[in-house]
């Protein structure tokens, strides 16, 4: 076993925990900090676990690094780690975390305690509830439909059917199939004109002219492996594809978005104020200040009616009255646009403060370092794009490109090589990040769940940190095609690359480029937009108080 690769491990694994924790006690807000525990813990073991699982692709690669070398492909483990075993364990802990331990938590973490609504109008016979026992019931219901949908998806499309001719480079045929299979019993299908089977057992121990005659039925390109793949590899695809939706998405908008924000934090610092920009800006502030007020009491009269009108079954999601449905989604454009201002307001309040009241404790170096970050995601952003173009759509590929960065660290540094390609992995889970947030700033779907310094309360960090781990395996899938050249021999490439990328159903997503091309046209859609509307916009408070008095009248 190799010991750099085991210290590696260890190294990696308690900067992610020490980072976690940092994070949180940085971004924490002062109501959750000695409180929350559990949720807490559960937040910071899943930002590791989702960095864990985006740097195993480099591990992988560092473990299988002179693969060719290996005394035979026997020795599938040749820098000592069983990194498939590790790959499969991801695989399970992930959905554990995202339909688990994390809507658990965010139940338990937002219920009311004791006697709900007790002393009010809306409540005149209190029930004693229990918070766990609430957490436990919705968690239940959660479970019992993401286990049906599993299992059913297991039952339905968990055969691949692998082309055999594509691994006649693998070695010996013998030798290829073994590494696909990694068993000794399996259906080995041919000639599907005269509907014919072959099955082979033991295959280690095959004749020398049953092997010739397969080598035969293979040149003449009629040859497929049909298998069943375990169960942790297939929950690993399943939850690659459900990732990729959400990847596609907010990393298509984050790619741009990231660089966008950075350099903008530098062009839009705070300046030196002469008393008449002091005074319009005041201004300003106080009316939009003024108009959130209104709104945000408008909203809490008009829920209040509702409330005591009996009309709280109105809006909800299983109302089949289109009138009832739409003032539900106008309301909930409402509150959401009203979040979004409220937040940009308290930018500009902290930006404002910066250069007036809190002068001492505004860092001028902070704009620069955003521009030197800036300038370093526009480089890595750049070369992410190139490298689609280049490597990514192109069937053969026009130019290695990424590939050949990387393997130009192993002839006299291989650990930067490792690095790198642990960069350009983290760089797109970031992205991600990003662009569920500015997506949600730019338009209303979703509650936005910003990370403000001083200013975030769990259940934003137990939204992030499922986002995180929705899309890491995409990250990781994504990479492993980008990056096939550097990691040929890597595990990952036999579990995505090979299994899953001929699995039934989700053979056409993977073969076909469905998701990239949704993720690249998503980044051409938000250089555009960007560069016509850079600046993020609070919505208009008194286009909101209108809003709420025409649903009013």
């Amino acid at each position: 076993m190799n010991p750099f690769l085991v210290i590696s491990i260890i190294v990696a694994f308690v900067i992610l925990l020490i980072g976690s924790a940092y994070f949180i006690v940085y971004y924490q807000h002062p109501d959750d900090s000695n409180e929350a525990y559990l949720p807490k813990a559960i937040v910071i073991l899943g930002f590791a676990l989702s960095g864990a699982t985006v740097l195993m692709l480099p591990l992988d690669t560092a473990n299988k690094d002179g693969y060719a070398g290996c005394a035979g492909y026997d020795d599938k483990f040749c820098g000592g780690l069983n990194v498939e075993g590790m790959w499969n364990t991801m695989f399970i802990l992930i959905p554990i975390w995202v339909f688990s331990f994390i809507p658990f938590m965010t139940f338990y973490y937002e219920a009311d305690d004791g006697m709900l609504m007790a002393g009010t109008a809306y409540a005149p016979n209190p029930v004693k509830k229990s918070r766990i026992g609430q957490a436990a019931c919705y968690e239940l219901f959660v479970l019992a439909i993401v286990g049906v949908f599993f299992a059913g998806s297991y039952a339905a499309f968990g055969e691949t059917n692998i082309p055999i001719q594509d691994y006649q480079g693998l070695g010996t045929l013998k030798e290829g199939i073994g590494i696909i299979t990694e068993t000794n019993s399996y259906t080995f299908e041919y000639n599907p004109n005269q509907n014919k089977t072959f099955h082979v057992h033991d295959l280690i121990n095959m004749n020398p002219l049953d092997e010739e005659w397969l080598k035969t039925v293979v040149d003449n390109g009629a040859a497929e492996l049909t298998l069943e793949v375990s169960a942790a590899t297939f929950f690993g695809n399943l939850m690659a594809w459900v990732g990729w939706f959400l990847f596609a998405l907010f990393g298509g908008i984050g790619l741009v978005a990231l660089p966008f924000d950075l350099i903008l934090a530098y062009t839009n610092r705070p300046r030196h104020l002469d008393p008449v920009e002091y005074a319009e800006i005041q201004i300003n502030l106080r009316e939009r200040v003024n108009e959130l007020v209104d709104v945000g009491e408008m909203i809490k009269v008009e829920r209040e009616e509702k409330a005591q009108a009996g009309l709280a079954g109105a809006f909800s999601t299983f109302s089949f009255d289109a009138e009832k449905r739409k003032a539900a989604r106008d309301e909930r454009q409402a509150v959401l646009g009203f979040k979004q201002a409220v937040y940009l307001l308290e930018q500009d309040v902290d930006a404002f403060k910066a250069v007036t009241t809190d002068q001492d404790k505004y860092n001028p170096l902070m704009p620069y370092l955003y521009l030197m970050l800036g300038c370093f995601s526009v480089i890595i952003s750049l070369f992410w794009f190139l490298h689609i173009i280049v490597y990514v759509f192109p069937s053969p590929p026009l130019a290695p490109f990424l590939n050949n960065f990387f393997k130009s660290f192993d002839s006299w540094f291989p650990l930067f090589g490792v690095l790198a390609v642990a960069l350009f992995t983290s760089y797109l889970l970031l992205c991600a990040v990003k662009g569920c947030f500015k997506f949600g700033l730019r338009f209303f779907f979703f509650h936005i769940h910003p990370m403000i310094p001083g200013k975030t309360y769990m259940s934003s960090f137990m939204f992030n940190t499922a986002l995180v781990l929705l899309c890491s395996l995409p990250v990781v899938q994504f990479c492993q095609e980008a990056f096939a050249d550097y990691a040929a021999f890597a595990d990952i490439r036999q579990i995505f690359g090979v299994q899953a990328q001929n699995l039934k159903f989700f053979s056409f997503f993977w073969q076909k480029n469905v998701f990239v091309y949704i993720f690249f046209c998503l980044n051409i859609m938000t250089l555009v937009y960007l560069g016509c509307k850079p600046k993020d916009q609070a919505a208009s408070g008194q286009a909101l108080r209108d809003q709420l008095r025409s649903r009013a009248r």
